[in-house]
């Protein structure tokens, strides 16, 4: 994109140079080349320069808009430092209840997922919706343990240590058929995260 947004400024300032062309200049050019053609108005001149004109000046807009889009697309330093920060004070302390059968969240896919949806979420309205990557360094997104955080354009990086204990008073047993305590084998097992976040991979 950025490529394209300065195709279009060079574009932009040939036609601009060819809108300041002298029209004796090209007059003389013409008498070279084309010595039977009749002389060319004074209008086709003026008509000429407009239309380079207005042509370089769209292609200069457009530039601009890629280069917003390309900027709107990236996300900065600052940006991811600030999420990162807020998603792991967010995610610390933050508990959740899977099946005691399958070990099933309804909640998130798995830890990774759940880091970068909170880093997304703090990046704020100047950050993008994509671009940000929590990998963990234990291969298993869905075990506790580092995640290196990255996102598209920042140059910085974060360490999320994600530790998983068991909370055991939010465990829930739903109730039988015939409205009664239900079995212990459906019981829906309460977990709670410690999340902690510095700069740099892990």
């Amino acid at each position: 994109m950025t490529g394209l947004a300065w195709a279009l400024f060079v574009l932009a300032a040939l036609l601009v140079a060819l809108a300041c062309v002298k029209a004796d200049r090209v007059r003389a050019v013409r008498r070279r080349t084309y010595p039977s053609g009749g002389e060319l108005p004074t209008s086709a001149f003026v008509l000429a320069r407009a239309l380079f004109l207005a042509v370089a000046a769209i292609c200069v807009w457009q530039g601009a808009q890629a280069l917003a889009l390309t900027n709107d697309a990236r996300w900065s330093d600052d940006e991811l430092t600030d999420a990162a920060h807020q998603a792991a004070a967010d995610l610390d302390g933050y508990w959740y209840r899977e099946s005691s059968l399958t070990h099933d969240t309804p909640y998130f896919d798995d830890y990774a997922s759940l880091i970068k949806e909170r880093v997304v979420r703090y990046g704020g309205g100047g950050a993008p919706e994509s671009g940000v990557g929590a990998s963990a360094e234990s291969g298993h997104p869905d075990a506790d343990g580092d995640f290196t955080v990255q996102a598209a354009g920042a140059d910085t990086s974060f360490c999320f240590h994600l530790t998983k204990s068991r909370y055991k008073k939010q465990d829930y047993t739903p109730p039988g058929i015939t409205g009664g305590e239900g079995s212990a084998a459906n019981r829906e097992l309460a977990y709670r995260l410690t999340v902690r976040a510095r700069g740099g991979a892990c």
